[in-house]
């Protein structure tokens, strides 16, 4: 009879260990304390949050808390700021902020550079040839993301440009949340609109290539650079894209903005 009651309060301790143990993994984004400090600084510095209504700035300072909860943020070679790691979260979250439970599975680790950085990943000022300011890792540095402090903070600063480093390479990895980097936003369009989807992609690229767009050049060098040099106009002046490419715009809006 001992045996059978000490087989029985093993199961419990086992069931509840198990349970506590799921259940840690799921971060109730309406139950986080958010440091007090962080809304004036993503007020002062992302122009995403400054438009959004007082409950999605909560929400968003929500998601910011579970990206930084989740992943690692690691600096090299310079003291890593508050700003720097809101700045990584924010690029992270602006691209999925209307998807209720998104997480980057394909993502460990962003480590952020002082500078640009070449092939090589060098980034030393006496390298020539450092123009990089962001990409996915791949092989040793699989499940990393590689940013320039440099081209984070100028992303959220040029508020002109219609573009951003870290946005850019958080949609990389949405495109690839379906196991490859292709250019196609599989996991965020019904199959039905992928093949409009890419007619318009290639007639927009055509249209870069031959110098009639106002789409930043590297959109025309393949359909993979294409999805997130558009989605970075896209989130970055979305009423310029919608006036001069309001087929590209509702074909965005349809990938990123669905609740």
């Amino acid at each position: 009879m001992l045996y059978i009651i000490v087989i029985l309060l093993l199961l419990v301790v086992l069931y509840v260990g198990l349970k506590s143990k799921k259940n840690a993994k799921i971060v109730p984004l309406e139950n986080v304390v958010i440091p007090v400090y962080w809304h004036q600084l993503l007020l002062d510095n992302i122009l995403f949050y400054r438009k959004l209504t007082n409950k999605e700035q909560q929400l968003f300072c929500s998601k910011v808390f579970y990206f930084l909860k989740t992943k690692n943020i690691e600096a090299v070679h310079f003291k890593l700021e508050e700003l720097d790691k809101l700045l990584v979260a924010a690029s992270a979250v602006i691209p999925v902020f209307r998807f209720p439970r998104w997480n980057y599975s394909n993502l460990t680790t962003v480590l952020i550079y002082p500078d640009y950085f070449d092939d090589d990943l060098k980034f030393d000022s006496k390298v020539k040839g450092r123009t990089i300011g962001g990409l996915v890792g791949t092989g040793r540095f699989e499940n990393q993301m590689i940013l320039s402090r440099k081209a984070l903070h100028h992303g959220f600063n040029n508020k002109t440009d219609k573009g951003n480093t870290a946005i850019h390479e958080f949609i990389h990895l949405i495109d690839k949340a379906d196991g490859v980097i292709d250019g196609i936003p599989a996991v965020l369009l019904d199959k039905q609109y992928i093949i409009p989807y890419l007619q318009l992609v290639h007639k927009k690229m055509e249209a870069i290539n031959n110098d009639t767009s106002d789409i930043r050049n590297y959109g025309g060098t393949s359909q993979i650079e294409f999805l997130a040099v558009a989605g970075e106009y896209f989130f970055e002046r979305p009423k310029l894209l919608k006036r001069k490419h309001p087929e590209l715009y509702k074909m965005l809006d349809a990938c990123f903005m669905r609740i």
